[in-house]
């Protein structure tokens, strides 16, 4: 694997954990803060990153050893509100700065595996945004966010609300490959 390549991979991977680590605290503090439904929504999206983190993981495969990782985080416990803003701010530069330019280096590299894990968790990470948006638009007026079962696909971690559709759009995976937070 070309070393730039597998610096991405590391870094989201990196990334894609502390994602995982921070939404479950920021979620336990929003039912504390009387939020359900939005901590709910921190628990599902938590999953989603960590299928995210595990694509890049496998996709360094037999690259090891110990390495420096550089991953963009929010530090902080806030009020939920300040939360979802911070969960907004990281899914928005994983959306319009990291992974393009990791999937546009994997691409120039030639390196399908890493496009793949990286085009799945961008596809993801859009639907993180949007959720995480309503959800603030719904604590910012005083109320929880109203939500349906929220369904993450455990290949690919693409998160829908509502309906369970029969595969992944994003992956092609099957019903029976979502996990739901109800």
């Amino acid at each position: 694997m070309h070393p730039m390549t597998a610096a991405n991979l590391r870094n989201a991977y990196g990334g894609e954990s502390m994602a995982h680590m921070r939404y479950g605290v920021w979620g336990d503090k929003a039912e504390r803060e009387g939020f359900p439904n939005t901590a709910r929504l921190f628990r599902a999206i938590a999953s989603a990153e960590t299928v995210h983190a595990g694509n890049h993981f496998r996709e360094l495969g037999n690259e090891a050893g110990d390495f420096l990782c550089a991953s963009m985080a929010a530090f902080g416990l806030g009020t939920t509100s300040q939360n979802l803003q911070g969960g907004i701010n990281g899914e928005t530069f994983e959306i319009n700065e990291m992974y393009p330019v990791y999937l546009e280096s994997a691409k120039f590299q030639e390196e399908k595996g890493a496009q793949r894990s990286f085009q799945y968790a961008l596809a993801g990470e859009k639907t993180h945004a949007a959720l995480f948006q309503k959800a603030k638009e719904a604590v910012d007026a005083g109320r929880d966010v109203e939500l349906g079962p929220v369904h993450v696909c455990q290949v690919c971690g693409w998160t829908h609300e509502g309906e369970l559709p029969d595969v992944c759009p994003v992956c092609g995976a099957k019903k029976d490959k979502f996990q739901t937070f109800a």
